[in-house]
């Protein structure tokens, strides 16, 4: 599973409430983004090593670290959910759902009367209008049923509409206008149509405001039953608008909070758009000169909007909302002004909806600092046990770790992992396929990583570590020695850590490499959950490589390295006998007849496959 964070230390860090999370790999790019009722929950049924699909395992293991975002609902959650799903399009959302892309609403390109519909595949086309990605066809096909309840559009395809005589039972039911027949001019069935897409965008409020017009102009021209329709149609619009739980106050705003704890700063921003939370970012500064905290917020806005990495030609809001009072703020509200050419107001003091936000921003920097300070904390704790327990008065800043990987033999690859002030550093990760032993030969395997390692630490291309770790007890150690004294990097501490008599997990043995003795620690000492933490990531890094390796040596083909047999011919053979074991299963005459292939290459190729 996926040791390569220590996620128990980071799970004891969540919250319980609602929100987003967001995991990523070791180079920081999105794996996956996440909605939860209940974050802890969530996250941590991701890490529980039993009834995960192979996908997900597969997704686990390449995760580096976990980003939350707390919301104020499960709704808002929802929302920012697909609103990092489409902005980042995270690989394994849409492997593991059913390894197809998101469904879309599609807006037709017929000339007058125009439907939406379900759509799959490439976002680019001419002339084509898309509306999502919803995070399932169901949640497309429920939106779509809401917006024929309201809107009566047509769903039949063209070549139906095309062809009818008389209205189908979408007619009937009231989920349709029937244009189809001439039931609704054009110029109407487009109004309907353009409410249906404000709709869509989120303008709902507009929708309403228009309808309650049209209304009122039916009402005044003694148009009862089409102002009795638009009535029922603005009371289904309010019902759905309730349910979504989408009548609040709106707005367009930055909301920016700053929080200070043990040394750390961190910023957060919330982006909130037509009063919905919709993105969350964010940042460390390093307050190197010992600011303020009203000076430093004002000194990150400034670089935030107008630096080069800034955002104020991009989305934009009319508001920003801060948790600090500025000392520039009139000066900063009319730069921006200026720069968005309409008003922009910055406050601190704000009520109701706004107070909300400022708060949801705080409780998500608060988490964010909680997170890293544990993290800090936690692996300065164990670090300092393991410099106790190792008697040394300076702790070993950077510590290396081998361990070995095969099945049977077949596909050996040793893993080299880095630690630098207990926690990984994974830039400084590094693997070894070895060659030229024999199969199943560990202490053989161990000696030719180590010296393939350590003659570039000789050379000055890596740094000398503080201390070597090795996988294994005193043969692997032997060999660790060895080449060390060979090489005259005897300064470097060396440590064994072995399975104990009864094999199990808390009882290892660490070994003093120089002296043999067995270090005495507890299953609960903190030094020795160091110890296993760098052993676990040098097992799970040797793994990986070792499946890497051997899954591409099982697919290599059986032709491959037979003299005379290029891509060229290799093709030939494949295509010939429609594969693989058809190649396996003809005799020498069978391989003759196929272009390229002579007696003596077909009797040479034929012995390479069956060993005769």
């Amino acid at each position: 599973m996926a040791d390569a964070f220590d996620y128990q230390s980071f799970l004891k860090t969540l919250t319980r409430r609602p929100g987003v999370y967001r995991m990523l790999d070791e180079e920081g790019a999105v794996l996956y983004v996440g909605k939860a009722r209940d974050l802890k929950a969530r996250v941590s049924s991701y890490f529980r090593g039993q009834g995960l699909t192979s996908k997900t395992l597969a997704m686990v293991q390449r995760i580096a670290r976990v980003e939350t975002t707390v919301t104020g609902s499960e709704i808002e959650a929802l929302l920012l959910e697909q609103s990092l799903i489409k902005a980042e399009r995270p690989p394994f959302n849409i492997l593991l759902r059913d390894d197809k892309s998101y469904p879309m609403i599609a807006l037709t390109e017929h000339r007058d009367f125009p439907r939406l519909r379900v759509f799959r595949g490439r976002r680019e086309g001419k002339g084509k209008t898309l509306f999502g990605p919803f995070p399932s066809a169901g949640a497309v096909r429920e939106t779509l049923t809401v917006l024929q309840k309201l809107f009566r559009l047509r769903s039949c395809t063209d070549s139906n509409f095309a062809n009818r005589s008389r209205p189908c039972l979408q007619y009937q039911i009231g989920r349709c206008s029937g244009p189809c027949v001439g039931l609704i001019d054009e110029e109407s069935y487009q109004a309907d149509l353009r409410h249906a897409l404000l709709f869509l965008e989120g303008r709902s409020d507009a929708v309403t405001a228009e309808l309650e017009a049209a209304m009122a102009s039916a009402a005044e021209a003694l148009a009862f039953e089409e102002a009795a329709r638009l009535r029922d149609q603005i009371s289904k619009l309010r019902r759905i608008q309730q349910q979504q739980h989408v009548v609040t106050e709106g707005g367009d705003a930055d909301v920016f909070s700053l929080l200070e704890e043990g040394g750390l700063t961190c910023i957060v921003r919330l982006g909130v758009r037509r009063g919905q939370v919709l993105a969350t970012e964010h940042w460390w500064p390093d307050n190197a000169l010992g600011l303020v905290p009203e000076a430093l917020f004002g000194e990150f806005l400034a670089q935030y909007y107008f630096g080069e990495e800034g955002s104020g030609t991009g989305d934009r809001p009319r508001e920003v909302l801060t948790s600090h009072a500025l000392p520039d703020a009139t000066i900063l509200a009319e730069a921006l002004s200026q720069a968005f050419t309409y008003r922009v107001r910055l406050s601190h003091q704000v009520r109701g909806q706004r107070a909300s936000w400022l708060r949801l921003a705080e409780v998500n920097g608060q988490a964010q600092l909680t997170q890293r300070l544990e993290a800090r904390g936690h692996g300065a704790d164990r670090l300092a046990a393991l410099t106790k327990a190792l008697g040394r008065s300076a702790a070993p800043e950077r510590m290396e770790c081998f361990d070995i990987s095969h099945t049977g033999g077949e596909g050996t690859v040793a893993s080299c992992v880095v630690f630098e002030g207990g926690q990984p550093k994974k830039s400084d990760y590094r693997r070894f396929n070895i060659e030229g032993i024999t199969p199943g030969d560990d202490y053989a395997a161990m000696h030719q990583a180590l010296e393939r390692r350590y003659a570039r630490v000789k050379r000055g291309e890596a740094p000398v570590p503080d201390l070597l770790i090795i996988d294994g007890g005193p043969g692997q150690l032997t060999q660790a020695r060895e080449v060390l004294e060979a090489l005259e990097l005897t300064s470097i501490n060396l440590l064994g850590i072995a399975k104990g008599v009864t094999r199990k997990a808390g009882l290892e043995q660490v070994i003093d490499g120089a002296t043999g003795r067995v270090l005495p620690l507890a299953p609960s000492d903190r030094a020795l959950h160091l110890l296993q933490h760098i052993r676990d990531e040098a097992h799970r890094f040797a793994i990986t490589g070792h499946r890497q390796r051997r899954g591409k040596q099982r697919t290599q083909s059986s032709l491959e390295g037979i003299e005379g047999i290029g891509p060229k011919r290799r093709r030939a053979l494949l295509a010939h006998f429609g594969g693989l074991k058809g190649v396996r299963n003809a005799s020498v005459d069978d391989l003759r007849r196929v272009p390229g292939i002579n007696a003596a290459l077909a009797q040479s190729l034929y012995q390479a496959l069956h060993g005769a």
